[in-house]
């Protein structure tokens, strides 16, 4: 790996509904789904977090004007993020939180776009284009972060 980015143990699926939770405390219990644990780099971990919480919108929404980053959203998962991990990770992952975001986004857009271009041989569709919609969606919150980028960098720079 990269000087600052090292190679590290990652989920590689990191969504809510793969967190167990407390009934009683609602908080976190366990973290299920490992069958996509392997090496990787922290980032990856960040930034599909980043991909499934920001925004409003469902990972298949066809509306895209309902689909974008909410910053404090960004802010408040980079905090607890950073609290919780940031003992540990190097500068430059830390300075990379909100690229996480975008490149990871970014790669699963492309993943359902081959997806629906193939077929529809990987992911569960529940529909016609379903995958193509999921690509869309996923397209659409990386140009939202686009957006956002530099006000996001700059707010992490102070955090950091």
């Amino acid at each position: 790996m990269d000087a600052g980015l090292p190679e590290r143990v990652t989920h590689n699926d990191t969504k809510l509904n793969n967190v167990m939770l407390d009934d009683a405390t609602g908080e976190g219990v366990c973290v299920i789904d490992l069958d996509t644990v392997m090496p990787g780099l922290a980032l990856y971990d960040f930034g599909d977090q980043v991909r499934t919480t920001t925004s409003p919108a469902r990972e298949d929404e066809r509306d895209l004007s309902q689909v974008g980053l909410r910053r404090e959203m960004f802010e408040a998962l980079a905090r607890g993020y950073l609290e919780a991990a940031g003992g540990f990770l190097t500068r430059e992952e830390k300075e990379l939180l909100v690229v996480a975001g975008k490149v990871i986004t970014l790669e699963i857009g492309i993943r359902f776009l081959t997806d629906y271009l193939s077929g529809d041989v990987y992911f569960k569709v529940h529909r016609p284009r379903h995958n193509l919609d999921r690509c869309r969606t996923q397209f659409k919150l990386v140009e939202s972060i686009e957006a956002q980028e530099h006000e996001l960098t700059q707010w992490l720079r102070g955090l950091l």
